[in-house]
């Protein structure tokens, strides 16, 4: 699929000579892509028609963004230690977007109302953490250790849950719209009045799961994986 992806990419390219443009941040590349009426490939990339260099500039600046061409250096995204987090968190701050946090160590952490829209979270180990209210708005949060973790009305909107731990874990008034909890474990896990809509749930357990109040509608399931929960 990836290659399918990078062919059509690579072809739609060859036909069009607009400058695509690389930013360090992925919500920066969204909000940029807006303003300059650009195309936003979904990462960190935005494709312009024609290049004013003073227009990407100024966009940059309001959101201190980094950005270059395409092929002139690589755009990455800086690495943010777990230490970082919490050093900046306690002194009040709370925007993390597109952070860096892959395979990161924040067990038992409290974290309440923190956004970490976008970020990359894959293989942490939150379990325990008080994450209630975060914004994880397309975080990456797939096989993560989310076990006992509380994202009480958490914005996890479009977020990657693929193949996460999510036994035990509260997820009360939590909007998870268009999620992918493709092969979640949900065991014994607190979705009271979640919103699930378009959500896919394909291949989760959802065993001994409170799924009060869920809105479902939409949303990808094979009607025996509800076979064990509360309802």
């Amino acid at each position: 699929m990836k290659n399918i992806i990078s062919i059509g990419w690579n072809s739609w390219l060859k036909q069009h000579k607009e400058s695509v443009l690389l930013f360090d941040s992925i919500a920066a590349a969204n909000e940029i892509a807006l303003m300059l009426n650009g195309q936003w490939d979904g990462c960190n990339g935005v494709i312009v028609a024609k290049c004013d260099e003073v227009a990407v500039n100024t966009a940059a600046k309001l959101l201190e963004a980094k950005w270059c061409y395409q092929g002139a250096e690589k755009a990455v995204l800086e690495r943010v230690t777990a230490d970082e987090i919490l050093r900046r968190y306690a002194i009040g701050e709370r925007y993390f977007i597109n952070a860096n946090l892959r395979c990161a160590v924040l067990a038992s952490v409290k974290l309440s109302e923190i956004n970490l829209s976008y970020a990359a979270l894959s293989w942490a180990d939150l379990s325990q953490a008080n994450l209630s209210k975060a914004d994880l708005t397309a975080a990456d949060l797939s096989q993560a250790n989310l076990s006992g973790v509380d994202l009480s009305e958490a914005y996890l909107m479009r977020a990657n849950l693929t193949k996460s731990d999510l036994q035990q874990a509260s997820l009360k008034g939590a909007n998870l719209s268009r999620a992918n909890l493709s092969e979640v474990n949900l065991t014994n896990a607190d979705l009271t009045g979640a919103n699930l809509s378009f959500a896919d749930l394909r291949g989760a357990k959802f065993h001994f799961c409170d799924l009060s109040g869920v809105n479902l509608t939409g949303a990808k399931l094979i009607e025996s994986d509800l076979a064990f929960a509360l309802q």
